[in-house]
């Protein structure tokens, strides 16, 4: 006696192959590099907070964020502001007070200008960034 009728068979071999395809097509949009900047901002439209505010390298991070918005909107924050407070993006940071508390927030802006002043595109500031704070996070 056979378990599965040729019918059934048929129908459970349709499904597996769409279940396998979907599988791969998620897989690899996972890995998938980006390579259109419009594709990594976070969407944040509030001016950021004037420097004049602060004082040192918390108003000269505040500076920055003012000068290449584009380019923190296209970043994410280490601190893990956006899991924490819901923050779009580290430009989200200095929108409000937030990155005059963060060092996280503040390197990240500051190495994000230092390649932006080298002629480094956005894609390749963000890869940057992302591959040097991947390294920090590591145990």
């Amino acid at each position: 006696m056979r378990f599965l009728t040729e019918k059934k068979h048929y129908i459970f071999l349709c499904l597996l192959t769409a279940f396998m395809a979907g599988a791969v097509m998620t897989l690899s949009s996972c890995t998938k590099e980006v390579t259109n900047p419009a594709d990594l901002r976070g969407g944040e439209t509030r001016q950021t907070l004037d420097p004049a505010q602060f004082t040192g390298a918390v108003a000269d991070a505040y500076r920055i964020a003012g000068e290449i918005p584009q380019i923190l909107d296209s970043m994410h924050c280490y601190c893990e502001c956006k899991k924490h407070f819901g923050h779009k993006s580290l430009l989200t940071c200095y929108v409000d007070e937030h990155a005059k508390n963060c060092d996280a927030c503040m390197d990240e802006a500051f190495m994000a200008y230092e390649l932006h002043k080298q002629g480094k595109d956005v894609l390749t500031i963000r890869k940057a960034v992302d591959e040097h704070y991947s390294r920090m996070t590591r145990h």
